[in-house]
């Protein structure tokens, strides 16, 4: 587990919390007086997992951090925590960050797809508590918050780890060749909901202690 040095259940009032580009999290109740403090505490916390995450998957940057879920609309970061640890102030065990992309995806015969699916782009339980169903109770969360069918979903360079959990949960083995990072399974296509790609997406900044999307 992840421990810091400011009380998680506090910040995160669920077991599971969604942030967003404010960097509030989901039914975070405690006012917008100290707003900017709850800010940065999140940001510390997707700072923290993102670079556990990119280690665990051995990468050289991580794919999430605060300053990246601040300035990119349209993702959505799943925190899962230990209500009990760090002597009662919470831990944090679990991340898993999903968003849509503007993709190009083959289908089974080669053709060529302008998509806007739902995308898994970080996904991390802490080491020691991998293989206990953590990462499965975040994914279902998330799946249902989302509603979405998990052969919809591209996944943004998994590792092997991720691959063998979505074979063993969710029956994805086949899967269809693409030419960028992403992997799809066989099923995608079929009945596949259509969203349109955004316009520009606003961006989000702190101006004098105030959050402005520009």
């Amino acid at each position: 587990m992840v421990d810091f040095n400011f009380n998680i259940n506090l910040l995160f009032p669920q077991e599971i919390s969604s942030v967003r580009n404010d960097l509030i999290p989901s039914g975070f109740q405690g006012g917008s007086g100290n707003a900017a403090v709850i800010r940065r505490q999140v940001a510390t916390v997707l700072d923290v997992l993102g670079e556990q995450s990119a280690r665990a998957q051995g990468l050289k940057n991580p794919i999430t951090s605060g300053s990246k879920m601040l300035n990119t609309e349209d993702q959505v970061a799943y925190i899962l925590v230990d209500r009990f640890g760090n002597n009662g102030l919470g831990s944090v065990v679990g991340l898993l960050k999903v968003g849509r992309k503007k993709l190009f995806l083959l289908d089974e015969v080669g053709k060529h797809n302008e998509m806007v699916p739902q995308c898994v782009l970080d996904f991390y339980v802490v080491e020691n508590r991998q293989r206990s169903g953590c990462g499965k109770r975040l994914f279902e969360f998330m799946l249902r918050s989302e509603a979405v069918d998990p052969r919809y979903l591209a996944v943004d360079r998994p590792s092997p780890k991720l691959i063998a959990f979505l074979q063993k949960h969710y029956g994805l083995v086949r899967t269809i060749p693409q030419i960028n990072n992403y992997v799809i399974f066989s099923g995608f296509f079929k009945n596949q909901p259509q969203v349109e790609a955004p316009l520009a997406p606003k961006k989000a900044r702190i101006y004098m202690g105030k959050l402005q999307f520009v």
